[in-house]
């Protein structure tokens, strides 16, 4: 199992990024090989708009710190993808990876029944954390993630949230939060009959 997992998180001790490392210490402990990127930590633009993906390659144009990460994404079988919630939404890190995984759709998306490039199979597991207490408050977070995961030809998704964790790893003492991370990353490494 080959495990990719991205961080969007600006704090490399954030809670988003400790649920992601308990995930990874547990998938790795049971035999994946997992690589890490913190995207706070490289170098990249969002999407230029520029539909060279769609025209003259099959795959994004630029190439900066960013190209490395999409490419071991379509390697992966599992992605996983960790953000605190900023003012709603995901983090401007995290969020400038999803604009780019445009890249990875065929000229035709709109209209082909498989419109992404990337081989089927794969699973997203969507690690989440707020400081907002209140589980409803930006539910619709993932929701709106997974439909274009799914889009891009991410057959399973998974989503694990952490809610009124403020303090950098603060989710470590929340029991469990961290069990349910651990029970997931031990799902995904069972082999699919």
């Amino acid at each position: 199992m080959n495990i990719v997992c991205l961080l969007g998180s600006p704090r490399s001790n954030g809670n988003s990024t400790t649920m992601a490392r308990r995930f990874l210490e547990t998938a790795a402990g049971l035999g994946a090989a997992t690589r890490v990127f913190s995207l706070n930590s490289l170098n990249y633009k969002g999407c230029q708009g520029c539909y060279a993906c769609k025209k003259d390659l099959d795959h994004c144009i630029l190439k900066d710190d960013l190209s490395e990460v999409l490419a071991a994404v379509r390697d992966a079988d599992i992605l996983v993808s960790a953000s605190p919630v900023y003012f709603g939404e995901v983090s401007s890190q995290l969020k400038g990876f999803i604009d780019r995984t445009f890249s990875y759709l065929k000229p035709d998306y709109l209209t082909n029944p498989n419109p992404s490039r990337l081989q089927g199979g794969k699973q997203w597991v969507f690690m989440i954390s707020q400081g907002h207490g209140d589980s409803d408050t930006f539910a619709d977070i993932y929701p709106r993630y997974a439909y274009f995961m799914k889009w891009l030809g991410f057959g399973e998704t998974h989503c694990l949230r952490a809610c009124g964790v403020r303090a950098a790893g603060e989710v470590a003492t929340q029991g469990g939060v961290m069990a349910e991370v651990e029970a997931l990353a031990r799902q995904l490494m069972v082999p699919k009959a």
